[in-house]
């Protein structure tokens, strides 16, 4: 016996003015359906889902809702006007005596019903909203983004949650392990087209990567169709006119299929280059601790981070995690012990609030008002790595169109302000990286993108994020932050994280006491460990200090070499120039890796000893 659809469209057509966002789409979500809505950036999820919910009206068509079923959308900005608190909103609607439901997503989600909408953040905001779909218990319910603002122990429950439910659900999500966990079926739009795999998310990338094969290939079939037909054209039609026009339609009809074909759209002509390198050390924090309003952030947590490591920075939301950062950063003070940075750091810096953006800006104004990139006497052209380029140009790289140049910054979407920020980021060189929060609202493939520049990027990272398949995919240590100042490292990502971490939930006061005071543990064992030592000598101390400045002036010699041997044509014009400067380089690049072992056993001979 069929089933009846909880919804269905049927030729819904939809433009904003422009090109079809959809054109004769028809599509039928049943009871039960667990389905993933992909696509990139701009491609029209959203829209789809307004769609869906009836809140955006097609130009031609129409979407059926059979009468009694109930339809739950959470909206990405919602309205709460008229609302005293953020559980006033999403209690709403709910029969007497069913309030308990907002209560149990409060806790899962982590928001208080309690706080005011006047003084709610965006994310608590949204976590009402998601609270509020929940608490309806609808039959089918329409999910935008429901992971964004959530940390990772929230992501879970809301996994969990949305496991046990009986009711249908769509799911937009950046979140690759979300889906992954959750669908099991695929909606993906790609140019105005909707497509629908009845496989989870998981076989989606199979998916369309075969799809973009076999366009492909299509594609190359029909260009050589058309030069043979182009060619027949100039040889023979003039020997038999008449009897051949029906070939000179086709043709011009095959050359009409292509005109017709819509470009795919490239992924973001991303690229991350890094400066001079750092010195062997580049962070060196010793028994740190913070707190706020007796509030305990870290208890003495020691950190040694080297060049080239990446180190990941997990948690719950509020437990400190972007605090700890800030410490590293040196832009935080703690309230005791001390962070060091070593020599010739560059670093670049993403933060998750966007502060670097001004939303009034035109997008043209946020990369040309910034002296930093501004092209000397060019107001058109911005510095990119050293090389001056068309500000559209560099826009076009990260995707966005010469329309929305002029745009104010507060028009982007959330993933269009996380890649124009990144655009700024990546103008520079750096050796250090700190992401706080970098995938949030980014598409799949640009995550995918960013994954790989961050593979071979020859510095370090420092990252802060929710998304566990990025922090797999990117971290070789993790530090987690369990609240009560205990911050223990982890070898590896997310999944290397839990695999290491205690099982034994039942002393787990005990265990936060143990992981707090881990580093510090390990570094007395390393001091027991080792064959007491005599305090530096005068010359030692004398050469201590004198190392960084040495390090320096060799790390500015390395870049001079390597910028003149970054000329292709020295062999050639100059080949004893070449050599010696080869020759040079080589020294120095040993000189530099002496000196900083010198400098790391001197340090740690004048840790250990106090001296």
């Amino acid at each position: 016996m069929a089933r009846t659809p909880l919804l269905q469209l049927t030729d819904i057509s939809l433009t904003f003015g422009g090109d079809p966002v959809f054109d004769n789409l028809s599509l039928v979500v049943q009871p039960g359906d667990r389905i993933a809505l992909v696509g990139r950036n701009g491609s029209g999820k959203s829209t789809l889902m307004k769609v869906m919910a009836g809140l955006v009206e097609p130009d031609r068509g129409f979407p059926t809702i059979p009468p009694g079923v109930t339809v739950g959308y959470m909206e990405q900005d919602p309205d709460m006007s008229g609302f005293a608190t953020l559980g006033d909103f999403a209690a709403d609607g709910l029969e007497q005596g069913q309030e308990f439901r907002v209560e149990l997503a409060a806790e899962g989600l982590k928001f208080d019903p309690e706080c005011p909408v006047e003084t709610a953040s965006g994310g608590e905001r949204r976590r009402a909203a998601l609270a509020r779909i929940l608490a309806m218990a609808p039959e089918l319910m329409l999910l935008d983004e429901p992971t964004n603002h959530l940390d990772i122990e929230a992501i879970r429950w809301l996994e969990r949650t949305l496991k046990e439910t009986r009711a249908a659900y769509v799911l937009i999500s950046h979140d690759r392990a979300f889906l992954r966990e959750l669908t099991q079926a695929t909606l993906w739009i790609d140019r105005g087209i909707v497509r629908r795999q009845e496989k989870g998310f998981e076989a989606f990338e199979a998916w369309r990567d075969k799809t973009w094969d076999e366009e492909d290939d299509a594609r190359h079939k029909l260009n050589r169709k058309i030069k043979s037909e182009a060619r027949w054209a100039v040889e023979g039609i003039s020997a038999r006119r008449k009897r051949n026009q029906g070939r000179v339609r086709a043709l011009q009809a095959l050359r009409s299929e292509r005109a017709a074909q819509i470009k795919r759209q490239g992924a973001a002509a991303m690229a991350l280059e890094s400066g001079p390198k750092s010195g062997r050390r580049v962070i060196d924090a010793r028994n740190i601790t913070k707190a706020f309003e007796n509030e305990l952030i870290l208890n003495e947590f020691s950190i040694r981070i080297q060049r080239g490591d990446r180190i990941a920075f997990v948690g719950p939301n509020g437990v400190g995690k972007t605090t700890l950062l800030k410490m590293l950063m040196k832009e935080i003070t703690p309230d005791s012990g001390e962070v060091t940075h070593g020599t010739n750091l560059i670093p670049a810096v993403f933060d998750q609030s966007r502060a670097q953006l001004n939303p009034d800006q035109s997008l043209w104004d946020s990369l040309t008002a910034d002296p930093s990139m501004r092209v000397s006497g060019r107001a058109d052209q911005v510095m990119v790595r050293g090389q001056p380029k068309h500000v559209v140009g560099y826009l076009k790289d990260f995707l966005f169109d010469e329309r929305q140049a002029r745009a104010p910054v507060r028009s982007l979407s959330g993933g269009e302000k996380a890649r124009l920020l990144l655009a700024r980021l990546m103008a520079f060189e750096s050796n250090l990286l700190v992401l706080d929060e970098p995938t949030n609202d980014l598409d799949i493939e640009t995550l995918d993108l960013l994954q790989e520049l961050l593979d071979t990027y020859d510095g370090t990272i420092l990252l802060v994020s929710h998304d566990r398949d990025f922090l797999d995919r990117v971290a070789t240590v993790t530090i987690a932050m369990e609240g009560n100042g205990a911050a223990t490292a982890y070898a590896g990502g997310w999944n290397d994280y839990q695999a290491q971490r205690p099982k034994n939930n039942a002393d787990n006061a005990d265990r936060r006491e143990r992981g707090a005071n881990a580093a510090k543990a390990v570094s007395k064992e390393k001091k027991a460990e080792k064959p007491s030592q005599n305090k530096l000598t005068f010359t030692e101390k004398h050469r201590l200090e004198a190392l960084p400045g040495i390090l320096e002036k060799l790390s500015e010699e390395i870049s001079k070499l390597e910028n003149l041997m970054s000329d292709p044509d020295l062999f050639t014009r100059d080949p004893d120039k070449f050599s010696k400067a080869s020759k040079a380089l080589t020294d120095r690049q040993k000189s530099m890796s002496d000196a900083e072992e010198e400098w790391l056993l001197l340090a740690e001979k004048a840790e250990d000893t106090g001296g």
